[in-house]
């Protein structure tokens, strides 16, 4: 099967369920016929930006990430203004606290947009730390600021 066609399923698959694993992605592959390995399926969910975040429940499934447009700039306003819960700044370096398990999806969408000021993010469970090139915020235009 072309690469093309498999991942044009799989975005069909996470689109329509709720996956939260790599084996749960495979099985429903199976399910449809395409018989695909670990490393293929890990490479085509790095190449096609699917990461795990949190649903409208709270509960962490795969979704695919699109970037680049405007769309994102305001998904990111309302993850942040529905998901940090404290923001400080210690010249150029900013912590940012949110609720448990969307620090990582928060920090992801961040440096996919490749937002002016920030240099880099390292996420954990609740915590993000960013690096930014000055020592203003580098997301001043957020709400949350």
């Amino acid at each position: 099967m072309k690469k093309e066609s498999r991942q044009a399923k799989i975005e069909q698959i996470i689109n329509q369920d709720t996956i939260t694993t790599q084996e749960e992605l495979m099985s429903k592959l199976k399910d449809t016929g395409i018989s695909v390995t670990q490393a293929t399926l890990s490479r085509d969910i790095r190449e096609m930006q699917i990461v795990k975040q949190p649903d409208s429940s709270g509960n962490a499934r795969y979704m695919i990430f699109k970037s680049g447009n405007q769309n994102e700039l305001e998904r990111l306003n309302r993850m942040i203004n529905s998901s940090v819960t404290d923001v400080k700044q210690i010249e150029f370096i900013n912590v940012i606290h949110t609720q448990p398990s969307y620090a990582n999806p928060l920090s992801a969408v961040m440096d996919d947009l490749k937002l002016d000021n920030v240099t880099g993010t390292l996420a954990g469970y609740d915590t993000i730390v960013i690096f930014a090139l000055e020592s203003k915020p580098p997301l001043a235009y957020m709400t949350f600021l």
